[in-house]
């Protein structure tokens, strides 16, 4: 196979520009999108499905470093990331996403990453959509239970390759932060999840044969790149986006997403 056949290119291209819009529309980071997605393309050049869905995970959080750093910087233009989340939740996220990315990631099966990958997603789109308004006293946690919940959030995000959206938006809601916030918020703390689970995953890949031209352990550089150039371009229009919803339709829009993808890799690992 060549190294960027033009089939892959417009395939990955493709790709990054949904991933981009979608990064800055909802503060996931495009891994929800791309994870099932690099999973086929993979898949479907003969990389073994295990490896396919590790590689597609990996491959995804290093694009959402390029992503969230674009993205957070049109939301915060538009004064909606909240910084002192970022402060607080930023250490234990990266101490999360070594753990994932350097330990755990290794260890695991893909078909069990998988199943990880579709439930904590699930349990995410169902929390969004229940209607339930937070108690109106419940704020933020302070520094400790922040860097807590920053652990536990990038540890995830790191075995399933996504920046840490998914469960970061829905905490901060619960915690009455306005969606339009946690949204912008979710995209800032995607640059410490993406840097942490990415250098997990070097650690942890460096001595694995490459499963096609171009791989280095579980990322698969040509994706990276193709993707990562044309995600960047799109996620500050998916956060002017985001700022035209109101929250009802936002809130929809996102766990919708979120119950499709996650059906789709809970058939992956049923199938596997």
């Amino acid at each position: 196979m060549e190294l960027l056949d033009p089939t892959l290119v417009a395939e990955l291209l493709a790709l990054g520009i949904c991933a981009g819009f979608l990064a800055g529309l909802f503060g996931i980071g495009g891994g929800m999108l791309m994870v099932p997605f690099m999973t086929i393309i993979l898949s479907h050049r003969g990389v073994e499905a295990s490896m396919a869905v590790k590689m597609a995970i990996a491959t995804s959080m290093a694009t959402i470093l390029f992503t969230s750093l674009s993205s957070v910087r049109a939301h915060h233009q538009r004064g909606a990331v909240r910084w002192p989340i970022v402060r607080g939740m930023a250490p234990g996220i990266v101490l999360g996403g070594l753990l994932a990315g350097g330990g755990a990631f290794a260890l695991l099966k893909g078909q069990a990453l998988a199943v990880v990958f579709g439930l904590f997603v699930s349990v995410s789109a169902t929390q969004m959509l229940s209607g339930r308004k937070p108690a109106a006293s419940r704020q933020m946690p302070g520094w400790g239970g922040q860097a807590a919940a920053g652990t536990g959030i990038g540890f995830l995000s790191g075995l399933v390759g996504a920046g840490g959206g998914f469960v970061s938006v829905p905490f901060m809601t619960w915690c009455n932060v306005p969606i339009h916030n946690a949204v912008a918020t979710s995209s800032a703390l995607g640059v410490p999840v993406a840097l942490a689970s990415t250098l997990g995953y070097l650690i942890g890949g460096r001595n694995l044969a490459p499963a096609l031209p171009g791989a280095f352990g579980y990322l698969f550089l040509p994706a990276l790149v193709v993707i990562a150039m044309a995600s960047v371009a799109m996620a500050p229009l998916g956060a002017r986006a985001a700022h035209a919803m109101n929250v009802g339709q936002l809130k929809r829009a996102f766990a919708v997403l979120l119950y499709g993808l996650a059906a789709y890799m809970l058939y992956k690992a049923w199938a596997g």
